[in-house]
């Protein structure tokens, strides 16, 4: 599949002066950081905990709900009131996993100039957004990586509530040696400065675990493709389709690593169907989703405060201060 690929992939002129081009971003823009959940209300309340510690304050949450339970509402609404920065429910009927239309929804109720895609059961550490900020520039979307933790070590944080996204170099290299994590370089910090366009042209490894493009570069390919429906490949899609239309890949490793909290194996059952898909994509040199942002009808609801309200979507622009 990526040989196809790369077979047509058109070149583009690369170097320093390529990677010294002046940041997307300025401390004065709003990232729009989309955490995407499904019933797993423990989880979620240690991902907005986390968010809750970010050195960068300038962004706003919104939590890309495929249907959950009121639960997930209740869990937002408490930290509404915690939370430094304002923080957004967006909220669809579940019928199966559609991950990929529920972000387009949080997409479409953000405001950021960049959006950074975070799972609901994935910790940033403090520097996360403040790293994206940093690292973003046009025409590039950023792709970070994470630690994988074991069952055991997730049961244990979440049942005592340990700020494991705090943890020291030195605590993680611990968890490691006792099997609690699957790797350690995601944590390390590294200046890869040119060397971060390497992989410019690879969609392989892009997950919405750890993501973060320009919203004018998602609005270019008309965000994500709701037309897959059950676990798998819609990020790759996404990616595949952002080198369509000329967006290159920046690597975020050695920069903006986040724990993923273990969970059980999603259903797979429509990973061929989403497998042909994305050979589609990359066949066809298609640039715009099939089902995209523009297609998006008002069966969404949005909720800025601690009930759904679905007739129009509200946010919340005056959060209080403090800090599962």
């Amino acid at each position: 599949m990526g040989s196809r690929f790369h077979e047509h992939w058109p070149r583009r002129p690369f170097g320093v002066r390529a990677w010294r081009r002046r940041p997307a971003l300025t401390g004065a823009d709003l990232v729009s950081v989309i955490v995407t959940t499904y019933d797993r209300t423990d989880a979620l309340d240690a991902v907005l905990r986390a968010l809750a510690r970010q050195t960068d304050r300038n962004f706003e949450i919104i939590v890309a709900d495929d249907g959950s339970r009121p639960q997930t509402a209740q869990v937002v609404a408490r930290w509404r009131s915690r939370l430094p920065v304002p923080i957004t429910h967006v909220w669809h009927e579940h019928t199966e996993f559609r991950g990929a239309e529920i972000r387009n929804r949080a997409v479409r109720a953000s405001t950021g100039k960049l959006c950074i895609f975070l799972d609901g059961d994935c910790m940033a550490r403090a520097d996360f957004v403040a790293t994206h900020r940093r690292l973003a520039e046009p025409g590039w979307f950023v792709a970070g990586n994470r630690i994988l933790l074991s069952r055991k070590l997730t049961d244990d944080l979440l049942a005592r509530g340990t700020a494991a996204e705090a943890w020291s170099l030195a605590a993680l290299l611990r968890e490691r040696l006792r099997g609690g994590i699957n790797r350690l370089i995601p944590a390390l910090r590294l200046p890869l400065g040119p060397l971060r366009k390497f992989l410019r042209r690879g969609w392989q490894g892009a997950k919405t675990c750890n993501l973060a493009l320009a919203r004018a570069d998602l609005e270019r390919v008309d965000g994500f493709d709701g037309s897959y429906v059950g676990w798998g490949l819609e990020d790759s899609d996404l990616a595949v389709r952002l080198f369509h239309a000329g967006v290159r890949r920046k690597e975020g490793r050695f920069a903006t690593g986040v724990l993923h909290l273990w969970h059980a194996r999603s259903d797979r059952s429509q990973l061929t169907t989403n497998r042909a898909r994305l050979e589609e994509a990359i066949r066809t040199d298609r640039v715009r989703a099939r089902r995209g942002l523009s297609s998006l009808g008002g069966d969404g609801q949005t909720c800025a405060g601690g009930t759904i309200d679905g007739s129009s979507a509200q946010h919340d622009r005056s959060p209080s201060r403090q800090d599962s």
